[in-house]
């Protein structure tokens, strides 16, 4: 394959800049250069700038390329693309993109490409997702554009031993700054954040390092990408494993993949995987869903609509003290996370506009914080309304919880990205009006379902949300048949480790549903209690990390016996039974 062109003024600017740093071009930019008159020393293909050649005798030729940006009828460098690719960043798509508006420079008489990397955010000190947050939204106005995010990982502190756990992800940007320029405008941000560099590898607020710049060595006194210390880097590995597990590191490290890497240090490692996190609410614990001991957190639904399937006209607004009743028994029963809906979105059910919707859930938002004054406890808003959305998590909601994953409202991404609260995609097709007649999945419900999800992160990812952001949800009685509902119970565990959806949580909703009254013959949603214990249990065996629940007492229970049958540690449940 062709490397991708990096132009003849950018060569330039390393005798400047960049110490020893060595480019790799194509033969067809080497004519271009030459044309130029700029003076290089040449190797074969691959080509340093006369400059920096001093006390560096020969440019090595590597075993093999750092196989990023180019894209062949869906192939990157001779291997399948890989399902977190974003095509965005091919180099044909930004050579289209380039308008001049974000100050690239007339290269041998192009436009200059834009460049590709990989930036490693940590932080041990304070609100650590605040802070890595915030230096993500910072790099767009240094024009650095952040085209998604790894999985959040909580890790040990290395080096220094006696700090805090860090929280260390990775992102992947666009830029049109040289590598140095990048460093300086990332060092800008530390600053502006409050970065106070008092011990070597000790606490830190944030921490923002350039693990990839395209395909170049960098090694100079300011500057070493790929990042010198990457491999003994479990916190740097894990997260780019995540977005780009086929890739090679450039050379001397391109015999194998990211994912071997990784791989390979799990295999050193007494310590274990670092856990993936989401966070829900300043006050309560995140999830951790890759953590075989987990506890699954109970969603307790608060339906304020008089057509809701099974609670409709249930909880009224101007029964205050009720309601007020029911929230502090949900409180008592373990209920971490209170879902307000105040629109029905059961088969067919009628649409309400924005206003009515707010004019149900705010008074219930104020009516939570106050009953549970110091409780550990989340809101999540029930809405696929964007300006709903907004006005809940203003009034004191935590979560968004959208059906249709953005696809009714355009403006809903956008809005969670502005917010940057977790928002909750479930799986749906059409509407409440359409959604039964949606059943068909060629390539069997599990497949499409997760391409589907699939499809509406990567959105989610384009919009601006951040992956450790994002809870899926099968959408169990959404677009579904009974057989298919059951499928996706059974088959849960696939469905998590669908190829681009690893280490997200989820969300399983099946409490009450219509299905659970056709297998169990009882017609009465509110008596479809039992068969909905079933259904709870088999989504915690599947690896739910969130139950939504009508009769949260009695599924608290239920969650915590299948707790303590399924999440163990791995060696728990390898015994052999010998009769």
């Amino acid at each position: 394959m062709q490397r991708r062109a990096l132009m003849c003024t950018t060569i330039g600017i390393v005798s400047k800049h960049f110490g020893s740093s060595i480019r790799y071009l194509t033969p067809s930019h080497r004519q271009q250069c030459s044309a130029r008159s700029h003076n290089f020393a040449t190797n074969t293909k691959y080509f340093v700038p006369g400059p920096v050649r001093t006390g560096l005798q020969k440019a090595v030729k590597p075993k093999s390329t750092f196989r990023r940006r180019a894209v062949h009828d869906g192939k990157i460098a001779g291997s399948e693309l890989d399902s977190n690719f974003n095509p965005r960043l091919t180099p044909s798509s930004m050579n289209n993109n380039m308008d001049g508006q974000n100050g690239g420079k007339k290269i041998c008489g192009q436009d200059a490409t834009k460049h590709w990397a990989m930036i490693a955010l940590g932080s041990n000190i304070g609100d650590r997702v605040h802070m890595m947050e915030q230096a993500c939204e910072k790099m767009l106005a240094q024009g650095i554009i952040v085209q998604r995010t790894s999985l959040l990982y909580e890790t040990a502190p290395m080096y220094v031993t006696d700090q805090d756990t860090f929280y260390n992800a990775v992102c992947e940007v666009e830029t049109t700054l040289n590598p140095h320029e990048l460093l300086d405008a990332l060092q800008t941000i530390e600053h502006e954040l409050g970065r106070k560099r008092i011990i070597a590898k000790g606490p830190r607020n944030i921490d923002l390092d350039i693990v990839l710049y395209d395909d170049q060595i960098i090694a100079d006194d300011r500057l070493n990408v790929p990042h010198k210390l990457m491999l003994e880097r479990d916190f740097v590995l894990r997260p780019l494993a995540g977005l780009i597990p086929q890739e090679r590191l450039p050379p001397p490290h391109d015999s194998e993949t990211i994912a071997s890497h990784a791989a390979a240090l799990d295999r050193k490692s007494s310590d274990g995987r670092p856990l993936s996190i989401t966070p829900l609410a300043p006050s309560l614990a995140a999830l951790k869903p890759t953590n075989p001991e987990r506890r699954t957190s109970v969603m307790a639904i608060l339906n304020i609509t008089p057509d809701s399937f099974s609670d409709g006209d249930v909880h009224k607004l101007h029964e205050e003290n009720v309601l007020k009743s029911t929230i502090q028994n949900f409180l008592l029963s373990g209920t971490s996370i209170i879902d307000v809906g105040g629109q029905s979105t059961r088969p067919n059910a009628k649409r309400i506009s924005p206003n009515e919707e707010l004019s149900r859930i705010l008074p219930v938002i104020k009516l939570i914080r106050e009953a549970a004054g110091d409780s550990k406890v989340a809101i999540s808003v029930d809405t696929f309304y964007a300006e709903v959305a907004k006005a809940a998590i203003e009034a004191g909601a935590d979560i968004i919880n959208d059906v249709s994953a953005g696809t009714l409202d355009n403006e809903m991404l956008p809005t969670a990205a502005k917010l940057r609260k977790t928002i909750i995609m479930m799986h749906m097709r059409g509407d409440p009006s359409t959604m039964s007649s949606l059943t068909s999945y060629p390539e069997g419900v599990l497949h499409g379902v997760g391409q589907e999800l699939l499809d509406r992160v990567k959105a989610a990812e384009k919009a601006g949300i951040a992956r450790w952001r994002i809870i899926l949800d099968p959408g169990i009685g959404f677009a579904k048949t009974q057989a298919q509902n059951l499928e996706l119970l059974r088959r849960l565990g696939e469905l998590r480790n669908y190829p681009g959806l690893q280490g997200i949580p989820w969300l399983v909703g099946a409490s009450r549903k219509g299905f659970i009254g056709k297998i169990t013959g009882v017609k009465e949603p509110s008596q479809r209690i039992w068969g909905t214990a079933a259904a709870v249990a088999a989504s915690i065996q599947g690896g739910a990390d969130v139950v939504r629940v009508h009769d949260v007492a009695e599924m608290a229970s239920v969650v915590r016996m299948a707790d303590a049958i399924y999440r163990v540690k791995p060696d728990e449940t390898a015994g052999i039974v010998r009769l």
